[in-house]
C-alpha cells in the first residue's frame, strides 16, 4: 500500500505518492480549482487516485508560521483534513510544511528551470518533500 502526500493551497492541491515499499516519494500532480471554497472536484479527483494508487494513509502538509504560530492556513487546512478523513476513511497525518515550497523552487532553480515555468511545478514538487520527510522519519522510527 501507499501513502499520499498533500500540499494543499488556497487554490491548488499538490498530490505525491509513495513507492509500494514507502522509501520514495514522487510528485503526481497539481490539482486546481478556480475558488478556494470549491473543493468538491478536488476531493473526488484526490478519491480517483487513492483508488488508483491504492492509498492506505494520507500525509497532509501542515503550514506553521516560521516563528511555530499557527495562522489562517492552518484552520483551513484542519478543515481540509476533515473533510478527507470523512470522505475517504484514511488515517490523514499533520506533517510540518515550512519552506517545501522554497526547497522545492530551488530544487528547480538548480535544474535550470525557467522562472514563469516553476509555478507549474512547485505545488507537485513541494508535496513530494512533505511525502519524503514523513516517510524518512516513519522509516528511522522502525529501525
Amino acid at each position: 500500500m501507499r501513502i499520499m502526500g498533500l500540499d494543499f493551497g488556497s487554490k491548488t492541491v499538490g498530490v505525491a505518492v509513495s513507492d509500494p515499499t514507502g522509501l520514495i516519494a514522487t510528485g503526481l500532480e497539481i490539482v486546481r480549482r478556480e475558488r478556494e471554497d470549491k473543493l468538491r472536484q478536488t476531493l473526488a479527483r484526490i478519491e480517483s487516485l487513492i483508488e488508483e494508487y491504492e492509498v492506505s494513509k494520507i500525509v497532509l502538509g501542515y503550514p506553521k508560521n516560521m516563528n511555530d504560530t499557527e495562522g489562517e492556513r492552518v484552520q483551513k487546512t484542519l478543515a481540509f483534513k476533515e473533510m478527507l478523513e470523512r470522505r475517504t476513511a484514511l488515517e490523514v497525518v499533520l506533517w510540518d510544511e515550512r519552506l517545501t515550497t522554497v526547497e522545492a523552487d530551488a530544487v528547480m532553480m538548480e535544474a535550470g528551470i525557467r522562472r514563469e515555468d516553476r509555478k507549474k511545478y512547485v505545488d507537485k514538487i513541494a508535496a513530494a518533500f512533505i511525502l519524503q520527510g514523513y516517510l524518512d522519519y516513519s522509516g528511522n522510527q522502525n529501525s
